[in-house]
């Protein structure tokens, strides 16, 4: 059984402003933020060709069936609900920017900001699968953070898993607190939290310590990134409940419409 959407009325009482005001507070924010940011020649996470073949191909072979689970969703919501395309935009904007600024960590990676915890909250952790790889995609080709081969490590960790435990503490929280901004705060900083701890996994199944193997490796390489990266999900957090909070006040119709479309558009998922 298939929901079908009566768009038309909506569309005529949504004021146009509000989604002009929003993809220029996007644009702005992207330009002044990747401006301002110093380059580093690390990558993503896992820089190109720092992985051994054979965990390069695993990994790959690990992300590709989220990412196929993941354009069926885009599919979905596109075809169901298209007035939600610019928040797709604003997503796959906010992701962009943040996960584009870089802190130099364990040699071969990075520390950053990941971005994903806000498209999770609001489509969902599938679409994120496609839209956090095609940021890693542009950063690779256009910001010289990274590289192909590696894509699907990374995109596994950002992409996948960050996004799957966000949504899940945004879902469980929320039931039990009933605090929608305490839930995106935590969703947000749990995303961010467990990318990194996926990519000390990733870092340490490819390089066992001598001394320990893969869990004294892990230790090591999750005690180096927790030096940056537990500041980074707090105010990774506190920033996406900002962005929420300037969404309520500029654009409360396409909230309430996301809201009720999503419904919609989840009892298909």
């Amino acid at each position: 059984m298939h929901t079908y959407f009566d768009t038309g009325g909506i569309q005529k009482n949504m004021p146009s402003s509000k989604p002009a005001a929003t993809l220029l507070l996007v644009l702005g924010l992207t330009v002044y933020l990747l401006a301002g940011s110093p380059q580093s020649a690390y990558a993503m996470h896992i820089m190109e060709g720092f992985l051994p073949l054979g965990w390069t191909l695993f990994w790959w072979a690990a992300f590709i069936p989220f990412f196929v689970l993941g354009l069926r969703s885009l599919q979905r919501i596109t075809r169901e609900a298209p007035e939600l395309k610019l928040l797709l935009g604003l997503a796959g904007a906010f992701t962009f920017v943040l996960s584009a600024l870089k802190i130099p960590s364990v040699t071969g990676s990075s520390s950053h900001p990941t971005g994903t915890g806000l498209g999770a909250v609001m489509f969902g952790p599938l679409p994120m699968s496609v839209l956090g790889s095609i940021v890693l995609l542009f950063q690779a080709l256009l910001l010289a953070h990274g590289g192909l081969t590696t894509l699907g490590a990374n995109a596994f960790s950002m992409a996948v898993a960050g996004p799957m435990a966000g949504y899940a503490v945004y879902r469980s929280l929320s039931r039990v607190s009933g605090r929608p901004k305490l839930s995106i705060f935590a969703a947000a900083a749990a995303a961010d939290l467990t990318t990194y701890i996926v990519t000390s996994v990733q870092l340490a199944l490819a390089f066992p310590a001598e001394s320990g193997g893969v869990l004294g490796s892990l230790a090591k390489f999750g005690g180096v990134f927790a030096v940056t990266q537990v500041p980074l999900a707090v105010t990774e957090g506190l920033l996406t409940v900002l962005i929420w909070n300037w969404l309520q006040a500029h654009s409360p119709s396409e909230l309430s419409l996301l809201q009720s479309r999503m419904k919609g558009v989840r009892t298909h998922d």
